[in-house]
C-alpha cells in the first residue's frame, strides 16, 4: 500500500502545475507552465476524443464535432478548469435549461451575450455590394404576426411615442423589390414585448408587403432602450462580471422576398446612450438612423391626427441574392 502510495505521488509530481511559475500578460491573460508529462496526458485524451468520430459519415457533423472537441478542451487546458468551476458550468446550464420556454429562451439570451449569435450573422451573412447589414434576431420573435396595410399602425394600444417608419426595399442594383415581407416587432415603452406580458397577446408586431415600387411605410413606437429579462442565469452571468444588461434602443426588421438572401437587421436611433454598450453586440454604424422628433400639432404623412409628439425615420432596405 505505502509503495501504490509512493507512486501516485510521483506520477502527481510529474503532472504538476506549478501556480508560483504563473505570469500574466499585457492583455490580463494568466499563463501557467505544465510540465511536458502533464501535457502529454491531456493530449492522448484529446487525441482519443477526436479519434472517436472516425466512423462518423457525415462528414460536416465530423467537422462540427472534432472542431468543438478541439476547442472545449484548449479553454479547459488553458484555464486550467478546476473541478468545482467545471460544476458551476453545468448548474449554469442545466438552469438555463429550466427556465427556458416557449416564449422565453435563455439559451438565445447566452449566445447573445457572449457575441455568438452576433458571430454566427457575420460568418453567415458576409457584405455584399451596399446590401444592408444584419443583426441578431433576438428572442421575442414569433410567426404569427397580425398583418398591416401601408400606412396602418403596428403598435396595436402598445404605450409609446409614435413613430413613422417608410423606406424602399430594393435589390443590390437598385431594382425595386414589390411583394417583399416585412415582419417588424419592437418593445413598447416600458421596454417589454407584448408575450412577456400574456404569451397570447399581438402587440408592437405586425408583417406588411412592399408595395409595387419597393416602397412600405407604417406607423409604430419610437424606440427605447430596455434590459434583456435578467432574473434568470444569464442576469446572474451579466452581473457577476460587471455588465449592463441593457439593449440599445431598436427596432426589428426580417425583410424576406423570393431570389433574395433574408435579412434580419435592426435600425438604431441615432444618440442613444446606450449604443455600443449594447448587451447583444447588435449595434452597426450602418443601422443607425436619425429618428427625428417632431413638435405636437406637426401634420402626420398620412394626416393621422396625434395628441403630442412623434418621430419618423427612413430606412432603406437593400436585399443580397440569394447564395452570397
Amino acid at each position: 500500500m505505502g509503495r501504490r502510495t509512493d507512486q501516485l505521488k510521483e506520477a502527481a509530481m510529474a503532472t504538476y502545475v506549478n501556480p508560483d511559475s504563473a505570469r500574466t500578460d499585457d492583455a490580463g491573460t494568466i499563463h501557467r507552465e505544465v510540465s511536458p508529462e502533464q501535457q502529454a496526458v491531456e493530449q492522448r485524451l484529446v487525441d482519443n476524443v477526436i479519434a472517436s468520430f472516425d466512423a462518423c459519415d457525415n462528414a460536416r457533423l465530423k467537422e462540427l464535432m472534432v472542431g468543438l472537441v478541439k476547442h472545449l478542451h484548449s479553454f479547459i487546458r488553458e484555464v486550467r478548469l478546476t473541478e468545482e468551476e467545471w460544476g458551476t458550468a453545468i448548474d449554469f446550464l442545466t438552469r438555463t435549461g429550466h427556465i427556458t420556454d416557449d416564449v422565453r429562451q435563455e439559451f438565445i439570451l447566452l449566445s447573445d451575450t457572449l457575441g455568438a449569435s452576433m458571430q454566427t450573422i457575420n460568418v453567415n451573412n458576409q457584405a455584399y455590394k451596399g446590401a444592408t447589414e444584419a443583426t441578431v434576431f433576438g428572442p421575442f420573435f414569433v410567426e404569427d404576426a397580425p398583418r398591416i396595410d401601408l400606412d396602418e399602425d403596428m403598435a396595436f394600444g402598445a404605450p409609446g411615442e409614435p413613430c413613422w417608419v417608410e423606406g424602399t426595399v430594393t435589390d443590390t442594383d437598385g431594382r425595386p423589390l414589390a411583394g417583399a415581407r416585412i415582419e417588424v416587432w419592437e418593445a413598447d415603452e416600458d421596454g417589454l414585448y407584448d408575450v412577456q406580458y400574456d404569451a397570447g397577446k399581438r402587440a408592437g408586431r405586425a408583417h406588411l408587403f412592399s408595395a409595387a415600387d419597393g416602397g412600405y411605410r407604417f406607423w409604430g413606437l419610437t424606440p427605447t432602450p430596455y434590459p434583456i429579462p435578467d432574473d434568470g442565469p444569464v442576469g446572474k452571468m451579466l452581473d457577476a462580471v460587471g455588465r449592463s444588461p441593457l439593449r440599445a434602443a431598436h427596432l426589428h426588421f426580417m425583410v424576406s422576398h423570393e431570389g433574395a438572401r433574408t435579412l434580419v437587421t435592426h435600425i438604431f436611433p441615432e444618440g442613444d446612450p446606450i449604443g455600443r454598450k449594447d448587451t447583444v453586440f447588435g449595434v452597426k454604424d450602418s443601422l443607425i438612423k436619425r429618428f427625428e422628433q417632431q413638435p405636437a400639432g406637426t401634420p402626420t404623412p398620412d394626416g393621422r391626427d396625434i395628441d403630442g409628439t412623434w418621430s419618423r425615420v427612413r430606412f432603406d432596405i437593400v436585399l443580397a441574392p440569394t447564395g452570397v
